[in-house]
């Protein structure tokens, strides 16, 4: 075998191997999905603590109020709960907004952190950290600005906490509030289904895992405390302080009763900001957490640094040399035995994306249908390519922000009427 064979071939076997553990991880989260729904709602029994809802918004005045009111709405004991807004460094009319709606709701306990450009507008951790001297609560919640949470989302997210003392936070499902406002958000749709009933029931049911996805979950203030609170360096702080939970030896459960309805981007350049951010985020998480992947401490996200190594590094590292030596054979300039049959694994590839993806759709009222078919054919050709290029993109800036030790910036999400 040529150099370039062997390049390929070891390609073509990493791409696979991390192709049948979302496989495999797609199974187990459609038994996770089969399960959860003969399993009755978690139920508050002696214990109603009282929980801080926690709010960090950077010029959110176009969502704030529908955001503010979903959570007023909560089904949960209006004497029990706080709602901390942390309206950070904003130049919009959201503290007007947010002013008009305590005066509209005076008995209730809302209260508003305005910061400025001196202690505020460091992004979402430096934001809930702030938050979290205010808080009174035993236990703390989390939504973004764009959240408009179902009635009993936080009575499920409580109940399932204080019925278990082994889960140091329960996290929440998440849908695409305008999933049809273009193509992009049909796309993102599905894939925070996908990712949903894949990435997070699967690992619940194979390894007891679970990612705090940044919103719409509990946990408990003590654990919060116990890391000093929110790394202000992490991009992604959810990932980090999911793994950070883990370190204490608490587990994280999925309940999916627990819905809220989130914004999507609907532009390209809003999208590709924001999952820029994402993998920037996840790939200083995996770093800094990567030495305790050889410690007794680290044995619990063992697998999740293994997998979030292996997507970021391994599989684009792949995906790219496969397409580089598919583009040069095509062109004549170079040619490799390998290639028939990389384009044979490849038509597999296709068609066990199609399947997976459209077993996880299966499990929300109103998504299986033929058009989201279509969708995720399209989302294998488009939506897999652009990923691609946010992935590397991302990594690219991550190296370049180290070498030149440039401080990551937070990029603040557009929203929409």
């Amino acid at each position: 075998m040529s150099i370039l064979d062997i390049a390929l071939f070891i390609a073509i076997i990493s791409i696979w191997g991390i192709m049948i553990v979302n496989v495999i991880l797609t199974i187990a989260g459609y038994i996770y999905y089969l399960n959860w729904t003969n399993t009755p709602a978690p139920q508050l029994k002696n214990e109603t603590p009282f929980v801080s809802i926690m709010v960090p918004a950077h010029n959110e005045g176009i969502v704030i109020v529908k955001t503010v009111q979903s959570l007023l709405a909560f089904d949960y004991p209006a004497d029990k709960y706080e709602i901390i807004v942390i309206n950070d460094n904003s130049n919009d009319n959201s503290a007007e907004l947010l002013k008009t709606l305590q005066q509209v709701n005076p008995d209730r306990n809302l209260k508003v952190i305005n910061t400025d450009a001196v202690n505020g507008g460091k992004g979402k951790s430096n934001a809930l950290n702030i938050g979290l001297k205010k808080a009174k609560g035993s236990v703390i919640s989390i939504y973004d600005a764009d959240n408009t949470p179902e009635h009993g989302a936080l009575r499920y997210l409580v109940a399932e906490l204080m019925g278990h003392d082994e889960y140091g936070a329960v996290i929440g499902k998440f849908r695409t509030r305008n999933k049809n406002a273009s193509i992009l958000t049909r796309f993102i749709n599905i894939e925070t289904l996908s990712f949903q009933w894949m990435a997070q029931a699967g690992r619940q049911q194979l390894f007891h895992l679970g990612t705090i996805p940044g919103t719409n979950y509990v946990i408990r203030r003590e654990l919060i405390e116990k890391v000093g609170g929110w790394d202000e360096k992490a991009l992604a702080e959810d990932t980090e302080i999911s793994f950070q939970i883990y370190g204490l030896g608490y587990l994280i459960k999925f309940q999916p009763l627990a819905v809220t309805w989130e914004q999507e981007p609907q532009t390209m350049d809003v999208w590709f900001h924001q999952r820029t951010r994402w993998v920037k985020g996840n790939i200083y998480v995996v770093l800094k957490n990567f030495k305790k992947l050889f410690t007794k401490a680290g044995r619990h996200i063992r697998f999740d640094l293994v997998y979030f190594a292996s997507i970021y590094f391994l599989l684009l590292t792949s995906l790219i040399l496969s397409d580089i030596i598919f583009v040069l054979s095509v062109a004549g300039i170079t040619h490799s035995t390998l290639t028939g049959f990389s384009n044979e694994l490849w038509f597999v590839a296709i068609l066990s994306f199609i399947v997976t993806t459209f077993i996880t759709i299966t499990t929300e009222k109103g998504e299986m249908k033929i058009s989201n078919l279509f969708m995720i054919v399209a989302m294998y050709l488009i939506y897999s390519q652009m990923w691609l290029a946010v992935a590397l993109y991302g990594m690219v800036g991550y190296v370049r922000e180290q070498i030149f030790h440039k401080e990551a910036k937070w990029y603040k999400t557009k929203r929409y009427k």
